[in-house]
């Protein structure tokens, strides 16, 4: 190569101006430039989903715990649509059974159709895994996977294995088909100052092991919806910090939390009850003059778990700021 061509080859990597002084980056266009951790989960949807064509249909797309299809008039139930990823060292640690994780990855989706008031169906399973995983480590996975969709009514109907590179986190994710009846399906986004908030079971505890052995709400989400339709309902995996104003927010509201009605994992605080996530209870919203009933019925049917009334929605404006709770981006260090 010439010496002319070195010259040229130096003045890009250094970035000169044509007459040998230095190319200055600007700071300011430096500063503009966002990263995950800067916007956070919820911004990062809401950039994203903007660029590709949505449905048209307002029960379905990004927003809920899952996607909603119209099969058309015909049809009694409503097609729900999920999809979700685990990742080593982000949702499990490398040194937990695999046939926890494997029971996790496929609860966390049930879970899912259980806040739409509906029940899983078909589901993919793609493994991401890295060449020195053990074979008995993908088969125990396989089988807490199995574990659950047997437990819960549903089958596999195929996936996809690919590798990451030695040394890499494993990846795990899934896709499934679920459905709901049309009067039966709960969403975020349809309920009402003035109505009440109510938590199932307990709060706390993932980072003692909850988030490995839960199980789904998928029975009492059924009953919900068949017998006190709640006006909006969504299940909590992020912490009830950052759900909540989630469904507040689907909904036009605000909220009023009381901080002193939260019902408590044992061992755990109320700060962590608010932000350690990966609860897997539902959240639900119902009219002020049906609580009573419901509660009432609730113990009835489900008398060794608690229904726990925790607050209000009240005008959008209005009510309180919660913060925290669990952000895959702006957790990072």
């Amino acid at each position: 190569m010439g010496s002319h061509c070195h010259a040229f080859l130096l003045q890009r990597r250094h970035r000169h101006r044509p007459d040998g002084r230095p190319l200055l980056r600007n700071p300011h266009r430096a500063a503009a430039v966002k990263t995950l951790r800067d916007i956070g989960e919820d911004a990062l949807i809401d950039r994203l989903t903007r660029l590709v064509p949505r449905d048209p249909d307002p029960a379905a797309g990004p927003g809920d715990d899952c996607a909603v299809i119209d099969p058309g008039p015909v049809s009694a139930e409503l097609q729900l649509l999920k999809t979700d990823a685990m990742v080593a060292g982000v949702h499990f640690l490398p040194d937990t059974p695999p046939r926890a994780v494997g029971w996790k990855a496929a609860a966390r989706v049930v879970s899912d159709f259980a806040a739409m008031g509906g029940k899983p169906g078909r589901f993919l399973v793609t493994l991401a895994l890295p060449p020195e995983t053990s074979v008995s480590w993908a088969e125990e996975l396989y089988r807490g996977i199995g574990d659950c969709l047997a437990a819960f009514g549903a089958v596999l109907a195929g996936g996809e294995t690919s590798r990451v590179p030695p040394g890499s986190a494993a990846v795990i994710s899934i896709a499934a088909t679920g459905s709901v009846r049309r009067e039966h399906l709960a969403l975020r986004s349809t309920a009402c100052p003035g109505q009440t908030l109510l938590v199932t079971g307990t709060l706390g505890g993932s980072l003692a092991g909850k988030h490995l052995n839960f199980t789904p709400r998928a029975k009492e989400a059924y009953w919900l919806v068949s017998e006190f339709k709640p006006t909006a309902m969504m299940d909590l995996s992020d912490g009830l910090a950052k759900d909540l104003p989630r469904l507040a927010v689907a909904s036009g509201c605000g909220c009023v939390l009381d901080h002193a009605a939260l019902p408590l994992s044992p061992g755990c605080t109320a700060a962590q009850a608010l932000n350690d996530g990966e609860d897997f209870e539902l959240l639900l919203a119902i009219e002020l003059e049906r609580v009573p009933g419901l509660l009432a019925a609730w113990a009835t049917a489900f008398p060794s778990l608690p229904l726990t009334a925790i607050g209000h929605l009240v005008p959008a404006g209005s009510g309180e700021t919660l913060t925290g709770g669990w952000d895959h981006f702006s957790k990072l260090g």
